[in-house]
């Protein structure tokens, strides 16, 4: 099978680089749809536009590359289309759960057409062609809860849970989605999964059950439900959950906390450290008593001591220092809304953290407000100034620059 690959070359503010080359569930977007359809492909090609493809009349799969989807909706989706053996289009009912309340907002990859939900992917059985009609897919939601909070602070917060999608599909235009792919429709989708798996097999549970007294450990830390890599160490106290994924070369202290969570290679979280519905990249370090709760890291980065991160993303190579709140609800009964391109729009999320960009040094102490972004290369050091980071915080407005004003000054006066 051919494959065509449609650029979307916008920048993902404040990543200012194309989706593509995000991480997602620990690998590169590109990388992760060409993995998972090697096994399909007989040729690949980059194109701006569908006019563009050629008319060989030959069996095409065309995708635009900030999407993400999975294994299980890309095989869905695949098969129908062959079996149907006429050109399609991916569709979705306009009641599809997930898609409505993850998918939809802050983006327009997915939008309306008639009476379903359209996306740009195609498959065509003999080359390119007009006539193409929608193929519904069914993400088969499955709703899961994420907090158990007071009453009267539920009245408030709203509806607590997510439609989690079994079959995963998303459009990334948006920082706000790299939490949704990654989080969302990605570990939390693989939890839901094995929810359905269990749910609906008792031979299932009795093998999980089997495989977790034969390890005499609780049935959720079984190696049926946590991988762990090759050159990994882990303390006997610290406590891991699955389904998690635990790659090579990696470090868990003592009274540490991982559940249902992506770990990459070469990690080290040390004491006391919790990781809970999170993807931790290759190479991130957590020092002891760093958190993070349904967020993720991209490679190379760190988060020190007594930081705690709630519904963020962090970009890679970037450090975030000791005793920062990133706080993620919104104390105003307003709805949390993000900049896009220049509007504030509603994100439709009833908590929401904050995003670091790409090569961004963080001090200490700061606390930043719900859906901030500080965009990539910034430095920032916590002052009586700017202890508070109530807005988003621009490339021009790093600190950086006042170090190299500094310097120069420092050399006008101490001249050698």
């Amino acid at each position: 099978m051919r494959k065509i690959i449609l650029r979307d070359r916008r920048k993902v503010f404040p990543f200012n680089e194309s989706a593509r080359d995000l991480r997602v569930v620990n690998k590169p977007l590109w990388l992760h749809q060409r993995d998972m359809m090697a096994r399909y492909v007989t040729e690949e090609r980059e194109l701006d536009s569908l006019a563009q493809v050629d008319g060989r009349r030959e069996e095409t799969f065309v995708y635009r590359d900030n999407l993400f989807f999975d294994q299980f909706f890309f095989e869905e989706f695949l098969q129908r289309a062959r079996n149907l053996g006429k050109a399609c289009r991916v569709a979705f009912d306009l009641d599809d759960r997930a898609i409505t309340a993850h998918a939809i907002p802050l983006q327009n990859g997915i939008r309306r057409e008639g009476n379903v939900y359209v996306a740009d992917m195609w498959y065509f059985p003999h080359g390119i062609e007009q006539n193409v009609r929608p193929l519904v897919i069914d993400t088969e939601p499955h709703e899961m809860g994420y907090y158990h909070v007071p009453t009267h602070m539920s009245n408030r917060m709203g509806d607590l849970v997510y439609q989690v999608p079994t079959k995963a599909f998303c459009s990334i235009e948006h920082w706000v989605h790299t939490i949704t792919a990654n989080v969302v429709f990605g570990v939390y989708a693989q939890a839901a999964r094995k929810d359905k798996e269990l749910e609906d097999s008792v031979g299932q549970q009795l093998r999980v059950l089997a495989r977790a007294m034969l390890e005499q450990k609780q049935v959720l830390s079984c190696s049926d439900l946590v991988h762990v890599g090759r050159n990994c160490s882990i303390d006997p106290t610290a406590v891991i959950r699955g389904p998690t994924y635990i790659g090579d070369n990696v470090t868990i202290g003592p009274g540490a906390v991982v559940d249902v969570s992506i770990i990459g290679d070469n990690v080290d979280i040390m004491t006391g450290g919790q990781v809970m519905l999170s993807v931790v990249s290759d190479r991130c370090f957590l020092p002891f008593r760093a958190a993070l709760f349904m967020t993720v890291m991209m490679e190379d980065s760190m988060v020190a001591q007594n930081t705690c991160l709630q519904f963020c993303s962090v970009g890679r190579n970037s450090f975030i220092g000791a005793g920062n709140t990133f706080t993620d609800f919104n104390l105003v009964p307003k709805p949390i809304r993000v900049k896009k391109q220049g509007d504030l729009c509603e994100t439709g999320m009833p908590v929401l953290g904050g995003c670091v960009g790409h090569n961004c040094y963080i001090g200490s102490g700061m606390i930043v407000y719900p859906a901030r972004a500080i965009e990539s290369d910034v430095i920032l050091f916590a002052s009586d100034d700017r202890r508070v980071i109530s807005r988003n915080v621009h490339y021009e407005d790093s600190d950086h620059f006042s170090i190299k004003d500094a310097s120069r000054l420092h050399t006008r006066m101490y001249p050698r």
